[in-house]
């Protein structure tokens, strides 16, 4: 029971790490829709696609079932909501193999 703790341990860190990446995606599709930045920059380009990719997998399957509301995309902050429930569950997982 004792080694299944690492294992726990990297799937928070990895998902903690996706987080991030779903703020970024967030904040970059903000600066994007406001002219702040601007994707013609290849660097910008390709840390927008590299986030996208990552992401859009997921929040298009949230986005079947959630429409986009007077033109809010609600699925990101669902996609966080879902995140925070796994890895609280995970939290409580590793209390429980650490205590047993």
């Amino acid at each position: 029971m004792m080694l299944l703790v690492p294992v726990v341990n990297v799937i928070d860190i990895l998902l903690g790490l996706y987080w991030w990446v779903i703020i970024v995606s967030v904040i970059m599709s903000w600066l994007v829709q406001f002219n702040v930045i601007n994707t013609q920059n290849r660097f910008v380009y390709m840390i927008g696609s590299a986030v996208n990719q990552m992401t859009e997998p997921l929040l298009r399957i949230i986005r079947r079932y959630v429409p986009i509301f007077g033109g809010v995309d609600f699925s990101p902050l669902l996609l966080l909501l879902g995140l925070y429930l796994v890895r609280d569950y995970l939290g409580i997982f590793r209390g429980w193999l650490l205590a047993g």
